[in-house]
């Protein structure tokens, strides 16, 4: 049985049915996983009188985690590469912040949506990934790296609201105060804007955790050539979705706009941009483009950025450009999965 992916509830469960065990010994279970970083439970003092029952959790309770493959660092912003169980690779990026680090997590080994911009998007998709998987990423962070991790992102390769059901048990796990304990206000969750995803994340109640969406283009018809999902979800549709998408009053959106020169940087853009969030409580992080290989896109120079910034200002959106961290190693928005080789073209049937 896979540690990582039990809340305190769900081993509850288990250790009673399997084992007769109480709430106490899933407590102490957690605690030495999450906090002490491994699954020496005999060193626990719930089972310092139950040698035995610490071994036979220890036989039979699981801590999987990946296998470090590369790693590589600019500055101090760390790309790790890991590979799974059956040799499919993530990666995962570690961002310091002034007292803390921020962890981007991959939640698919590559990515079905097919935006133009974006370097998984060639891998194709391969598979979800687990919620062992992904809150192993979190797990190897901070118990091997020990990195005092205190926001996680889920911006990494794939798109967590196509793996929605084994993103809302990696939620689960990962705010359980039992666990890693991480609030839900350091947590955001980005999407290229999968309607279904959106309703079903709304639904979990957890009014403070960050929703980012990924717009890149302020009208139909570019945001189509761009990213294939607005095709399902045009852009008055997924307004009328982060409309009604139930925000704590301390909140905000989290417009996401990657700049690309010649493509979605023009006077009218940023008209077209100010105009979508207009009835939304919302705010932009402007990206600028980060080139990946083979890409047909620049990246904008400072003063293409700044020139759209300050049209968005004048139009009273509330903009944060956002400087890239990790652009040299390949571990900056878009570029993941640029060194992973690509999943193998499928025989005809």
């Amino acid at each position: 049985m896979e540690i990582l992916e039990h809340t305190f509830t769900s081993l509850c469960g288990v250790l009673k049915r399997r084992y007769g065990r109480g709430s106490g010994d899933a407590q102490a279970i957690l605690r030495q996983v999450h906090r002490a970083g491994n699954t020496r439970f005999r060193d626990a003092p719930q089972f310092r009188r139950y040698a035995d029952v610490a071994l036979r959790f220890e036989k039979e309770l699981s801590l999987t985690l990946p296998e470090e493959v590369d790693r590589r660092c600019e500055g101090e912003t760390t790309k790790l590469l890991f590979r799974l169980g059956d040799g499919n690779q993530i990666e995962s990026v570690l961002v310091p912040m002034a007292r803390y680090t921020t962890i981007c997590v991959s939640s698919q080994v590559g990515c079905r949506m097919g935006c133009a911009f974006c370097q998984t998007a060639k891998m194709g998709f391969v598979r979800q990934l687990t919620t062992g998987e992904m809150v192993a990423q979190i797990f190897w962070a901070k118990h091997v790296a020990r990195v005092p991790i205190r926001n996680v992102v889920f911006m990494g390769m794939g798109e967590p609201l196509d793996n929605f059901a084994n993103l809302a048990k990696t939620l689960a796990v990962i705010t359980d105060q039992r666990g890693l304990d991480i609030a839900p206000r350091h947590i955001t969750v980005s999407t290229v804007g999968l309607a279904s995803g959106i309703r079903q994340l709304a639904a979990l109640g957890l009014p403070l955790l960050n929703l980012a969406v990924s717009l890149n283009a302020p009208n139909d018809t570019l945001r189509n050539h761009l990213m294939p999902v607005n095709r399902h979800t045009p852009l008055a549709h997924l307004q009328a979705l982060l409309k009604s998408y139930p925000l704590h009053h301390r909140n905000a959106h989290l417009i996401s706009y990657v700049l690309i020169p010649g493509v979605n940087d023009l006077r009218r853009h940023a008209d077209e941009l100010a105009h979508f969030v207009a009835p939304l409580r919302a705010k932009v992080n402007l990206i600028p483009f980060n080139p990946s290989p083979q890409t047909p896109y620049r990246a904008p120079e400072t003063e293409e950025l700044e020139r759209f910034r300050e049209r968005l200002v004048t139009k009273g959106v509330f903009v944060r450009r956002r400087t890239p961290k990790g652009q040299a190693i390949l571990a900056a928005c878009g570029q993941l999965g640029a060194r992973i080789p690509l999943k193998p073209p499928q025989a005809p049937p």
